[in-house]
Parts: structure tokens; sequence; C-alpha cells
């Protein structure tokens, strides 16, 4: 019970601390949050401790980040797309 305990509190505060590290885009933060939670969720089934559970959370955070900072790019470029706006 302990260890669950301690899983759910380190993926937790690695959840906001690269929540509060995300750039301005919404998509960004929805990004890092959601890649954080489900690389938590299968660091944990693969590696089955604690570090997999951190490292997942971390390597999903990061690629929700890009993912989400491209989205904020694209939907940028369609609204200013020749000074008008979409």
């Amino acid at each position: 019970m302990k260890a669950r305990l301690l899983i759910a509190a380190v993926a937790a505060s690695s959840l906001m601390t690269l929540v509060g590290c995300a750039g301005s885009g919404p998509n960004q933060r929805i990004g890092v949050a959601g890649g954080a939670v489900g690389g938590a969720l299968i660091g944990n089934a693969l590696g089955g401790g604690t570090a997999g559970t951190v490292g997942g959370a971390a390597i999903g955070g990061l690629i929700g980040n890009e993912v989400g900072r491209n989205s904020d790019n694209r939907n940028a470029d369609r609204y200013y797309r020749d000074g008008n706006r979409y």
C-alpha cells in the first residue's frame, strides 16, 4: 500500500512540475498533462516500479509537450494567415 501511495505522490508531483514548465499554448499544457499521466501509467505497467512510473511520466510529458506545441503553432498559422483571421 505504501508503494502505491509513493508512486501516486511522485507521479502527481512530476505532473505538476511538468505542467508548470509548459509553454504558453493551451494545447501544449494539455499535451504535457495528458502525456505525463499516460506515460506514468504505461511506465508503471511496463516497469512495475517507481522508476518506471517517473520515467514514463517524464517521457510522456515531453512527447505531449511537443505534440501540443505543434498543434498550437499550426492553429496560430491558420489564425493569422496573410493577416486575416479565420
